[in-house]
C-alpha cells in the first residue's frame, strides 16, 4: 500500500510489518508528529490506536495534522512518558505496542526501561505484543503480562 501521508519507507515497511487487523487496539509509544500513527488508523476499521509521546512540541503537531483520524474515532493522543503510562479507569487494555525510536526501550536506561517494560504490560491485553525497531523492520519483545 502507498503512503498517504508522507511516511518514509522505513516507517511504512514497519506498518506494513505489524499484525493489523480491524477492531484492534493499539498504543503507539513516542508517537512524534503521527505519521505513523495515521497512517495505523487507516487500517484497523472500527479499531482504535493511542499515540503516546512525552513531548508537548510533539503532541501538539500530532495533534494539528490529525484532525480527520481523531473525528473518526480511531485515534487519540495523550502527552505522557511510557514510565508514567496508565490506563485511564475503564480504559480498555491493547492488542499491540509500537515504539520506534524510543530512548526508553533502546538499552541506554536500564532503570527506565524496566519501569517502561512493567508498564506496556500492564496496559496490554493478555496475549498483547510489543514490537520496537531493530528488527527486520520490527523485532517483538517478550513480556511477563499480568492477567
Amino acid at each position: 500500500m502507498k503512503p498517504t501521508n508522507n511516511l518514509s519507507n522505513r516507517l511504512l515497511e514497519i506498518v506494513e510489518a505489524l499484525p493489523l487487523k480491524p477492531g484492534i487496539r493499539i498504543l503507539e509509544i513516542g508517537c512524534g508528529p503521527a505519521a505513523m500513527a495515521r497512517e495505523i488508523s487507516k487500517r484497523i476499521g472500527n479499531g482504535h490506536i493511542l499515540a503516546i509521546d512525552r513531548s508537548d512540541k510533539a503532541i501538539q503537531q500530532a495533534l494539528f495534522g490529525s484532525k480527520t483520524e481523531m473525528e473518526s474515532g480511531r485515534l487519540t493522543f495523550r502527552k505522557i512518558s511510557i514510565e508514567n503510562f496508565e490506563l485511564l479507569p475503564g480504559e480498555e487494555p491493547f492488542d499491540i505496542a509500537v515504539a520506534i525510536r524510543v530512548g526508553a526501550l533502546d538499552g541506554r536506561h536500564p532503570e527506565i526501561e524496566i519501569q517502561s517494560l512493567d508498564r506496556i504490560s500492564k496496559a496490554l491485553k493478555k496475549n498483547g505484543k510489543l514490537f520496537i525497531d531493530g528488527g527486520n523492520p520490527l523485532k517483538e519483545i517478550k513480556l511477563e503480562l499480568e492477567i
